[in-house]
């Protein structure tokens, strides 16, 4: 609300330092800090009201080292994390921009299914939670929303910038201050997205489509939405099953938000996209103020989630925030980049998909099911191998933090080789 109040003032009222709403980094920074503030400031009543009402974890896998302790820890945390992110959203954020609004309900959306599936395993003791096909019922739903807003509002577009110089002219219109508005472009609604490594890095969903003509851009639509549905439902899934240590998902999620800030500030920014070659995406720099809300909100909920956790995010968090980067990363058309940027989502994955069904292959084929892994996801597989070997060999097991800080740095590692996409092509 603060940057309406200096949209509708500021030709009226010279108060020293209004003008500064007017600077995305400005409006960013401060989202930071107020989301982490909301955070931290908040965290500690929700803790205590949690532990009133009784809402805590119910722990399952109490064969593994330090899993009994955290049995009653309060959970339902995601709330924390919601609150802090939705509110500097709409004291600095440009709340007429389809592209909040799309991230806004996202978040919201996957929030409350996240919410009713920890109220049932809760309040209603049931620990399966909300059936499966409810949960993917939900995901498919704002993936189906999201395509079809990419897909029919004239607001989102691709803007394709004339070449008209070479990039160290580029880069000295920025020093000088060039805005869009100087520079030819040409404005279009396309089921394009981007591919890493490429030089010529656009890749258009309706190619996979065999035939040409209108059959093409049709098809194209409908593969690009079947497409955002699966990217959103995987992610989110992907998040979930990644939220099973202390700090683990919070931690990999904060280093996947700080690489999607940089990337839509990249793609917001008529002369940078151009002097790297990428996207540009007019509107999309504003979503780099819901990334900063979303950092601030998460280093804030990671004061209280850090080992030993004093607060689990639970289904409520997790969910909202594999929604909020899967469809981060399709607004300006990054998903491609989803399987290098967010590698421990896809690993933690494929480790349970893999589980699962050799089990079931090997009790089919040889009568007793088998396992890849000691446990699965993989982070499991690390506690559990531990565990084991300190029963077996008179080794130290590996200490849960140990495995958390080693998977971000996993995170930062992926991180980094998605930025650097930007040159390595």
């Amino acid at each position: 609300m603060l940057y309406y109040l200096y949209e509708y003032f500021k030709d009226t009222i010279d108060f020293p330092g209004f003008g500064l709403f007017r600077y995305l980094t400005f409006r960013s920074m401060f989202s930071i800090v107020t989301a982490l503030l909301i955070a931290l400031i908040c965290g500690r009543s929700l803790i205590r009201w949690l532990q009133k009402k009784q809402i805590g974890e119910s722990i399952r896998e109490l064969d593994l080292e330090g899993q009994l302790a955290k049995k009653g820890t309060p959970t339902m945390g995601g709330l924390l994390i919601i609150g802090a992110l939705l509110v500097p959203i709409l004291l600095f954020g440009d709340l007429s921009n389809i592209y909040i609004q799309l991230m806004l309900v996202s978040t919201v959306w996957l929030g409350c299914i996240g919410f009713a599936d920890d109220y049932i395993k809760v309040f209603k003791k049931n620990k399966d939670g909300l059936h499966g096909r409810y949960k993917i019922i939900g995901q498919v739903g704002l993936g189906l929303l999201v395509g079809l807003v990419l897909c029919f509002n004239d607001q989102i577009i691709i803007r394709e910038v004339v070449p008209s110089s070479t990039p160290s002219a580029h880069m000295a219109q920025v020093e000088a201050g060039a805005g869009q508005q100087e520079l030819p472009v040409i404005d279009s609604r396309e089921t394009k997205t981007t591919i890493p490594f490429f030089k010529s890095n656009e890749f258009d969903y309706a190619w996979l489509w065999p035939f040409t003509g209108k059959s093409r851009e049709i098809a194209g639509w409908i593969i690009y939405v079947l497409a955002i549905i699966f990217i959103i439902t995987a992610v989110s899934n992907g998040t979930n099953l990644t939220d099973g240590m202390d700090g683990l998902a919070t931690g990999i999620t904060i280093v996947v938000a700080v690489s999607l800030g940089i990337l839509a500030y990249l793609s917001g920014n008529v002369i940078y996209a151009k002097y790297l070659n990428i996207m540009y995406i007019p509107h999309s720099g504003e979503l780099v103020v819901f990334m900063a809300a979303l950092i601030g909100a998460l280093i804030g909920f990671l004061w209280y989630n850090a080992y030993p956790a004093q607060l689990f995010m639970g289904d409520t968090g997790s969910l909202a925030l594999g929604g909020i980067v899967a469809v981060f990363a399709i607004l300006i058309r990054k998903e491609l980049l989803i399987p290098i940027l967010c590698g421990i989502y896809l690993v933690e994955s494929l480790s349970v998909i893999l589980q699962r069904y050799y089990f079931k292959y090997t009790k089919y084929k040889y009568g007793t099911g088998r396992r890849i892994f000691k446990m699965a996801p993989l982070h499991h597989h690390f506690q559990k191998e531990g565990v084991e070997a300190v029963i077996s060999k008179p080794r130290i097991a590996m200490p849960e933090a140990k495995i958390v800080i080693r998977f971000w740095i996993v995170a930062v590692l992926l991180a980094i080789i998605s930025i650097a996409t930007l040159k390595i092509r």
